[in-house]
């Protein structure tokens, strides 16, 4: 069964048009022709993001490589967005050579990403380039199986920081990134695909209902409360590894 694709015809949830519509605007004035498209990701795409929660995830596609600029345009464009949109709490930027998006190696990566993750708000639509896709562990494979690592980063920053906005951005993102990797385990004998965590978490329970308590806690990490690192860090090494080993046994035995 082919994944579903975002709509672009859907209109934004209304208190993110005028953000994502100043992202367009200060992007092609910076980037000129230099820029093909621009893309949405994330729960902003998926029109399910949380004022005070959620970033606003975007994809720049270029022509060319603009390195020299690139920090001085995402540094003020996120200056901007805190002084006059506080309830964003983060703009995250991709960014991406044309040519390399639309090409056979990119096909389980950015092909995926834009064609069942993105929206297109600029340019070019790229997605187009790309067939629907149907859930596969080639997919699962490409975007988890990092999950070690980068379940260690998060848990040397959780246990290196004395502030607590720092911790509870970490706790939610080793929170998305567990439970969106548990559930692409399972995802080719789901056949489905999910980006909320939650959905992630839940579908994933109904292979594994022996996990159901990590799970529920890595839900609690996601409401953005403080929690003891003595916690934070037990449940980050009780799941992390085991995932981590469930993906190298996967690996061995599909290929």
């Amino acid at each position: 069964m082919p994944l579903r694709v975002l709509s672009t015809e859907k209109p934004l949830q209304t208190q993110y048009a005028a953000p994502v519509g100043e992202l367009v605007k200060f992007f092609r004035a910076g980037l000129g022709s230099n820029l093909h498209s621009i893309y949405l990701y994330g729960s902003v795409a998926r029109r399910q993001a949380k004022p005070g929660v959620s970033n606003v995830d975007i994809i720049l596609v270029t022509h060319q490589p603009f390195e020299e600029s690139k920090a001085t345009l995402v540094n003020t464009i996120r200056y901007r967005f805190q002084r006059t949109y506080p309830f964003i709490t983060d703009v995250n930027v991709k960014t991406a050579l044309a040519k390399e998006v639309a090409s056979l190696d990119s096909l389980f990566s950015w092909g995926f990403l834009l064609r069942h993750c993105s929206i297109c708000v600029y340019g070019d639509d790229l997605r187009e380039c790309f067939g629907d896709y149907e859930p596969s562990w080639e997919i699962a494979k490409y975007w988890n199986m990092d999950v070690g690592y980068r379940v260690a980063y998060y848990r040397a920053k959780i246990a290196k920081t004395n502030q607590a906005e720092e911790q509870i951005r970490a706790q939610i993102e080793v929170s998305k990134k567990l439970l969106r990797a548990a559930y692409s385990l399972v995802m080719y004998r789901d056949k489905h695909w999910y980006d909320d965590p939650i959905k992630c978490g839940e579908e994933f329970v109904r292979y594994h209902p022996e996990k159901q308590v990590e799970v529920e806690r890595l839900g609690i990490l996601l409401k953005g409360k403080l929690i003891p690192k003595r916690s934070v860090i037990g449940l980050i090494d009780s799941f992390g590894p085991w995932l981590a080993k469930q993906y190298e046994k996967t690996e061995f035995r599909i290929g």
